[in-house]
């Protein structure tokens, strides 16, 4: 019993000293564990984040429900400087099912969980030059981080027609009121280890700012969280032309037995004044010869993603921090596609904690498609960034 009453003790007395002696940093919630070297050489930035959705869907022809909870993204992300602060990096990790899907031959049967991978050097005024793999300079609402949405997640528009991320090379500029992004890639998405199929992908983005920049890059995070004290708009316009594509979607999608080179056009704005915000966007894309492939009987075995959308959603965000928003997305695939046109009406409610850092969202979307039952479906979801 003497001998239990004295490893209690000292069990106790170790307790208590690493309480009183763990570390402290003057580093914020939201912000990440930031380091820099002594003598300036590097710097290093820590963040994690995660996601937990719960999604529930009733049909209203059948009258059944039915419903998930999952964690739609876990992530790890580095950046900071090396060597000069104008040479910056960016590594980001995904980890959970959703963010590494499936293996395919084409990424050598492996876990898809490198997001970004990129460095960026400012070599000359307000040019820089990125080289890796990262976001392609696309529609708004794709370049916005999932973390810093302003409902649940994106719109169809999006999850049918943009073009992701891409390994290859990108220049850039910046001023107060133009932003310039060129990028040359792959053309086939993210962590493809195959050689190159077809040829390179070629994106250009012009973005015009005519009231000058966004309150902490306000126009590339989604509610008026820093309540702009005057407006501001961003207007944008991308053209992607992806030569000799492999994917049905250009970087995403499964891999088809035809080559066709897409077209594709996005159009967009975002604009933010005392609390409320508007983002508008509009998608064109076409494939060259059509985008359906055939065998010799002329059936169709395999088609491009091809067609129009169009997406907008505004939000008001009040001085205790909640926010009602609503969205309105349509999806017309070309009739070749074989697809069915798809209306969404999404009504949005959020609780800003910590900004986007910790924040509480819900939403109830009306999903009419045609050629199918009408379908609601609610998501309830808590982000948490470190």
């Amino acid at each position: 019993m003497r001998k239990f009453t004295m490893v209690g003790a000292l069990a106790g007395i170790l307790f208590c000293s690493n309480v009183s002696a763990q570390d402290t940093t003057d580093n914020k919630f939201g912000k990440g564990i930031s380091v820099v070297a002594s003598d300036s050489s590097f710097s290093l930035r820590f963040k994690t984040r995660f996601q937990t959705l719960y999604t529930g869907t009733f049909n209203e022809a059948t009258e059944k429900y039915k419903d998930n909870l999952m964690i739609r993204r876990a992530r790890l992300k580095f950046d900071g400087f090396a060597y000069t602060p104008r040479l910056k990096y960016k590594v980001e990790l995904g980890l959970s099912n959703r963010d590494t899907g499936g293996s395919i031959p084409q990424a050598n049967n492996t876990a898809n969980i490198i997001l970004d991978a990129v460095l960026k050097y400012n070599f000359y005024g307000r040019w820089s030059i990125w080289f890796g793999q990262t976001k392609l300079p696309g529609n708004i609402e794709r370049v916005i981080s999932s973390a810093a949405l302003q409902l649940v997640d994106r719109s169809n528009l999006n999850s049918r027609f943009n073009i992701d991320r891409d390994a290859g090379i990108q220049l850039r500029y910046a001023s107060s009121h133009f932003r310039s992004s060129t990028a040359i890639s792959k053309g086939e998405g993210r962590n493809i280890t195959a050689s190159n199929a077809g040829g390179y992908d070629y994106t250009q983005r012009f973005e015009w700012l005519p009231f000058g920049q966004f309150t902490g890059k306000g126009d590339y995070f989604g509610a008026d969280l820093k309540r702009e004290p005057s407006p501001k708009l961003m207007l944008g316009v991308t053209y992607d032309y992806n030569d000799r594509a492999t994917r049905e979607r250009g970087q995403l999608g499964g891999f088809l037995p035809e080559e066709r080179t897409l077209e594709t056009w996005f159009l967009d704005a975002h604009f933010k004044y005392q609390g409320f915000s508007t983002m508008i966007e509009y998608a064109n894309k076409k494939a060259h010869n059509g985008p359906s492939i055939t065998d010799e009987t002329g059936a169709t075995i395999g088609t491009f993603y091809t067609g129009t959308g169009f997406n907008i959603q505004s939000g008001y965000l009040f001085k205790n921090d909640i926010e009602l928003a609503g969205r309105y997305t349509s999806v017309a695939p070309d009739e070749e596609t074989g697809k069915a046109q798809n209306d969404q009406y999404t009504l949005g409610l959020s609780k800003y904690l910590v900004g986007h850092a910790l924040k509480i969202q819900s939403d109830i979307s009306l999903i009419d498609e045609e050629g199918a039952d009408r379908e609601y479906m609610y998501r309830f979801q808590v982000e948490f960034s470190l």
